[in-house]
């Protein structure tokens, strides 16, 4: 039996089960970008933007608020940087990426 996350965890997330507010949270625009360019390194404001094609600085605050508040990024001197709670989402991940590359192998050659 799964326990229903708080609504707050994730916004506009209605289904209360924990892997589909994950999916709402990383399937916003831009918020999975963001995780993969922190994934390397601590990124400033204007640089994560820079990473993320030039974003408008209002969409990435509010990306920013949505991944801090699901305590999946914070704010350091450094400037932005994954929680331990993000970059264990992003080793999960892993071979998630591994299999796409493998997809997109695949499917290229047909």
């Amino acid at each position: 039996m799964t326990t229903p996350l708080p609504k707050k965890l994730v916004r506009g997330s209605s289904s209360g089960i924990a892997i589909m507010a994950l999916f709402d949270l990383l399937g916003r625009k831009w918020n999975m970008r963001i995780m993969w360019e922190l994934n390397s390194e601590p990124l400033s404001f204007r640089g994560l933007q820079q990473r993320c094609d030039s974003m408008s600085p209002s969409v990435l605050n509010t990306r920013i608020k949505q991944l801090t508040e699901a305590e999946l990024v914070f704010t350091t001197s450094e400037g932005y940087k994954l929680t331990e709670l993000g970059v264990s989402l992003m080793q999960t991940l892993d071979p998630l990426r591994d299999w796409a590359a493998e997809w997109e192998d695949k499917i290229s050659k047909q």
